[in-house]
């Protein structure tokens, strides 16, 4: 609404008469509820599609590593389950580190697209040519199913660092969302691995069928997302985070005249010079100096330039100086976890239990991690260091793991309810202690600079994940004799059913 009003002033040039000026002005109403009222997540479905964002991005792998008794009956004697998560990890370094650097450069779905695409295209190639088709020798299979798992590691990273980012300038609850997804992803697929392997007798029809629900899985969470990245409420939020972001920079203002602020409650009329706070400086703009024009006007659009290598390290200091605590908590979280799962696990064995084994611990971990994450909603604000100390008290993991497996053929720990029990702590441990940090983070730092906070977190998450897998390679030798007598390769399929 625009209104004309006659206003006189005394003249500031030395005339004894008054200066009658007209203004043109709008009237502000500064009753934010009725002005822009936040947007509700009605029916919760932006929270479930960011659950399943979560899913999307820790699928694929989860769908290369989890068939543990197919890639041992395919590759037998040989550490295929240490070499895709170690190629996972570097690959996904050096993703999320360059997902860290490109945040600037390229536009947040633009990169999460990206990373869907990466995703999809190696298990469509994997499940049809290789599992399927057979085109492959078991050398170049072996070279292939790594080269996938390097893919999709560079596409899910790029898109899990760009979602966190995204659940960043978001409410809380939408990051602890995506981490409960991360954690149903791996649910979702134990529990397929293990129907699959129930229902199909024929381990080429089950891996094959099990792959295949993956690919659907992952491509209606990319349909999901392509639908929600429009809808009101992300609109609103990330619109806010960028108002900050452009407030923050500091945008000069051109021209040297004033802002008319017509205050109807008070019938006054004030004039500021300089530039104004941020609900007048989005509904304000001046033509020119010492011009007045109608409020309305949208601002000039400016030229984007990329930020230069000094500046991109500065604003990274900046943010990490605030969450240094947050970032070591999640890193050391992850750098245990790594260092026992998926490998060390999936080299424990049972004679009665045989290859179902690796299989359920593997299940009760995602089970639990699943409920760790559910646990991190809980609202409780721990303070980053008492975070850390926590973090680092889960090291008593990984001796009690060793246990399980060594001495070689008879281990400390050799009844099959120990790895379950440590599996379970450890799962909901990682859930709780791997989410909170990331959700914290965000929090501690301004509004523009949730997305950095986000992906740095990431760059934290990612270099725990790449140290814990470096060291389940010295896991791995004191494994790789441990097996009983009693267990075989060839009853792999039979080893289950023959104990009972």
């Amino acid at each position: 609404k625009h209104e004309s009003r006659h206003l006189q002033f005394d003249s500031v040039l030395g005339s004894k008469r008054p200066i009658s000026i007209t203004v043109t002005c709008s009237v502000i109403f500064w009753r934010v509820a009725s002005e822009d009222p936040e947007p509700q997540d009605r029916y919760h479905g932006i929270y479930f599609a960011m659950l399943l964002a979560g899913v999307g991005f820790l699928l694929p792998y989860n769908s290369f590593i989890t068939d543990v008794d197919y890639l041992h009956h395919k590759y037998p004697g040989t550490s295929i389950v240490f070499d895709m998560s170690l190629t996972y990890i570097l690959v996904a370094l050096v993703a999320v580190i360059l997902n860290n650097a490109l945040v600037e450069l390229l536009s947040l779905h633009t990169r999460i697209s990206v990373g869907y695409l990466f995703a999809l295209g190696p298990l469509l190639f994997v499940s049809i040519c290789d599992v399927w088709l057979e085109l492959f020798t078991h050398r170049q299979a072996y070279a292939i199913n790594l080269i996938a798992v390097g893919v999709v590691a560079f596409g899910c990273t790029v898109q899990q660092s760009s979602f966190y980012g995204y659940t960043g300038m978001l409410p809380k609850r939408y990051t602890q969302g995506v981490m409960t997804g991360e954690s149903t992803a791996g649910v979702i697929i134990s529990l397929s691995r293990i129907f699959t392997k129930l229902l199909l007798s024929d381990e080429k029809e089950n891996t094959i069928i099990f792959f295949f629900i993956s690919i659907g899985i992952e491509l209606m969470c990319f349909i999901l997302h392509l639908l929600v990245k429009r809808t009101h409420f992300v609109r609103y939020y990330t619109a806010c985070s960028r108002e900050g972001a452009l407030e923050g920079k500091g945008v000069p203002d051109h021209g040297t005249g004033y802002r008319v602020h017509h205050d109807v409650t008070a019938e006054d009329v004030r004039f500021q010079d300089g530039l104004p706070s941020s609900r007048i400086s989005s509904r304000t703009e001046l033509a020119g100096s010492g011009t007045y024009v109608r409020f309305g006007v949208p601002r000039p659009r400016i030229k984007r330039s990329w930020p230069s290598f000094r500046d991109m390290m500065l604003h990274r200091y900046v943010v990490s100086r605030v969450i240094w605590a947050y970032m070591l908590s999640i890193a050391m979280t992850y750098f245990i976890t790594l260092c026992l799962f998926p490998g060390l696990e999936s080299e424990i064995r049972n004679c009665t239990l045989g290859e179902w084994l690796p299989i359920l611990i593997m299940a009760v971990f995602n089970l639990s991690d699943f409920v760790g994450k559910i646990l991190a909603a809980l609202p409780y604000d721990w303070r980053g260091t008492h975070l850390l100390i926590y973090s680092c008290l889960r090291v008593i993991f990984i001796p009690l793991f060793i246990m399980c497996v060594y001495p070689s053929g008879k281990p400390t720990f050799n009844h099959p309810a120990w790895p379950c029990i440590f599996s379970l702590l450890m799962g909901i441990t990682n859930g709780y202690f791997g989410s909170v940090p990331m959700i914290l983070a965000a929090g501690k730092v301004s509004p523009e600079q949730r997305e950095l906070a986000g992906n740095t977190m990431t760059v934290s998450y990612m270099t725990g994940l790449t140290l814990g897998s470096a060291v389940a390679y010295f896991a791995y030798s004191l494994t790789s004799t441990s097996h009983s007598t009693c267990f075989h390769t060839e009853t792999y399929n039979s080893s289950f059913t023959a104990g009972y």
